[in-house]
């Protein structure tokens, strides 16, 4: 593993398992929030992807965003795709968990300080309906995409729960080679 796209909805580890993967790789890490998300407003998609299709056209990189209209300059480019396939309810306990903690003020992050209860919990775009409504618009999709990307050669991890997570961690750990293999492969469908 050098090159890798990392993917999932909310709440699913995303940059913990990032920036895990970028200190055992010895590899950079990118957030594409951190990209798309200018003081100035979001970038257009032109000068997203452009900026996406510079960091993976170097040789190690550890890439993390749900972007999925970005595949071919970053899931392509992967040698790893890693799906973060967690359930619906897990996902809607870990938003509500992180929402209440931003909200509570334990956490200075950009999106906590933008973070009210109306966007959060009852808004018609709050965190918690757009979380459902993507899930189920998205998954589907993301099967057909991911298996398009396992047919061009690339490495797919598809793990659905913490546990499996810790165990794939586990087996990709610094240490032997032999430790590296028995990673979830990818499986059609959602």
């Amino acid at each position: 593993m050098r090159r890798v796209a990392l993917f999932g909805p909310p709440a699913t580890g995303k940059s913990t398992l990032a920036r895990w993967l970028s200190t055992q790789l010895d590899a950079p890490h990118t957030d594409l929030d951190d990209i798309l998300f200018t003081p100035q407003g979001p970038l257009p998609l032109k000068e997203f992807r452009r900026q996406a299709a510079a960091i993976t056209a170097t040789d190690e990189w550890i890439v993390e965003g749900n972007f999925s209209k970005l595949a071919d300059v970053v899931w392509h480019r992967a040698d790893t795709l890693i799906w973060l396939d967690f359930p619906l309810p897990l996902i809607l306990y870990r938003i509500t968990r992180r929402s209440l903690r931003q909200l509570a003020g334990r956490e200075d992050t950009a999106q906590a300080r933008r973070l009210t209860w109306n966007s959060a919990f009852f808004g018609r775009r709050s965190l918690l309906r757009t979380a459902v409504r993507k899930y189920r618009a998205n998954r589907p999709r993301y099967a057909r995409q991911v298996a398009e990307t396992a047919a061009l050669g690339v490495d797919v991890v598809r793990l659905r729960s913490p546990r499996e997570v810790q165990r794939w961690r586990q087996r990709t750990a610094k240490g032997p080679a032999e430790s590296r293999s028995g990673a979830a492969r990818h499986t059609t469908g959602p």
